[in-house]
């Protein structure tokens, strides 16, 4: 790139305007491709109340027809803009048609109106996301530090490994890292996972639907961070077949009930719910799910549910402190990378604290 286009890309505008520019992102018609477009605003926000609503063409998004194809985005979250800087943000909308409905493939819709449930805000429900995610080199769709057409020697060495034979994309996982940071999201770690070229970050402890903006806003600037980088990120379940790990989105969960003293028996009955549900859960939690739980490389077998203290093969894990303290979280480990957190918070949080069997 060039240095006058870098010095303009770095220009600082507060010293000639109050201007700053909002970054509206929404999800498209697939449930996963991440749409974005840039207004100026007269000045700064610190709410999204003082925000307006705006619209884009749905037919250029799979999400309305040509003949009526005006939808119109509503910001929900605001975060600092890393790219930009200054006093400029991201917004994370949803989308909804003229007459103030959601449409089809706003998924954030129906999970506020759980988590606006009294039951489930004096719950307090806690979540812990850890996505999953796998670089590949844009031309090949190979992932990267991989030989073309080939492959690199049996995992091992790759988790959380080091060294230039073994960690490939930590420059892209850092400078995400730092940037999560600065516009405000709770992202609580990184590290390179067992396939290579694959790795994870992890968003939370963060509160009711606030954990599910904070993911989708974390993969967008993953997703700005990869196309300056000339990367392909990919969010597949099952990105290389065969004897290598998948990629999975495992959820962490807490009620302030499980965490009082006796949360363990609270604990064990969400995890019965969640056994009786399984089938509607598995159905919700990611495209291409069934290549990735297969009861192998750390994975439940799809078609049954299991659950167990420090088990990496079960459907639910229970961590030995957890049942050690008598009180604390689980994790739920079949979720795909793939999956649409707002479907996946809002679906555990209803069958454990409203659904009744």
């Amino acid at each position: 790139m060039s240095s006058v286009l870098t010095d303009l890309l770095n220009l600082d505008l507060s010293d000639v305007t109050e201007k700053v520019i909002a970054e509206y992102i929404w999800i498209g018609g697939s449930g996963m491709d991440m749409r974005s477009k840039a207004r100026s605003l007269s000045g700064p926000v610190s709410s999204v109340k003082e925000l307006p609503k705006w619209n884009y063409d749905g037919s250029s998004t799979g999400q309305a027809q040509g003949h009526d194809s005006e939808v119109i985005l509503y910001p929900q979250a605001i975060f600092r803009d890393p790219f930009r800087r200054g006093k400029h943000i991201l917004v994370i909308c949803d989308a909804y048609s003229p007459n103030g409905t959601a449409i089809p493939s706003n998924k954030r819709a129906a999970a506020a109106k759980i988590f606006n449930e009294k039951a489930v805000i004096d719950e307090e429900t806690w979540y812990g996301l850890e996505q999953e995610y796998t670089l590949l080199q844009k031309d090949v769709k190979w992932p990267l530090g991989w030989p073309i057409g080939g492959y690199p020697g049996p995992q091992g060495p790759y988790y959380c490994g080091v060294g230039a034979d073994k960690a490939w994309g930590r420059d892209m996982v850092d400078a995400h890292y730092k940037a999560c940071l600065y516009s405000g999201i709770n992202i609580s770690g990184i590290n390179g996972e067992v396939m290579p070229g694959q790795w994870e970050f992890q968003v939370g402890p963060s509160v009711g639907i606030s954990a599910a903006d904070e993911l989708w806003c974390a993969r967008f600037i993953m997703e700005r961070i990869t196309e300056k980088a000339g990367v392909v990120l990919s969010f597949d379940p099952k990105p290389i077949e065969g004897d290598w790990n998948g990629a999975g989105c495992h959820t962490n969960y807490s009620t302030k009930s499980m965490r009082k003293e006796g949360g363990f028996e609270v604990i064990k009955k969400a995890i019965e719910k969640l056994k009786l549900r399984h089938k509607e859960h598995i159905s919700a939690y990611g495209e291409g799910n069934e290549r990735r739980l297969t009861g192998r490389h750390e994975t439940a077998d799809m078609n049954s549910f299991s659950w167990g203290v420090a088990n990496r093969g079960a459907s639910v894990r229970v961590g030995r402190d957890t049942e050690k303290e008598g009180k604390g979280y689980f994790e739920d480990r079949r979720p795909a990378s793939n999956m649409d957190p707002y479907i996946v918070t809002s679906m555990i949080a209803e069958t454990t604290i409203l659904w009744k069997p």
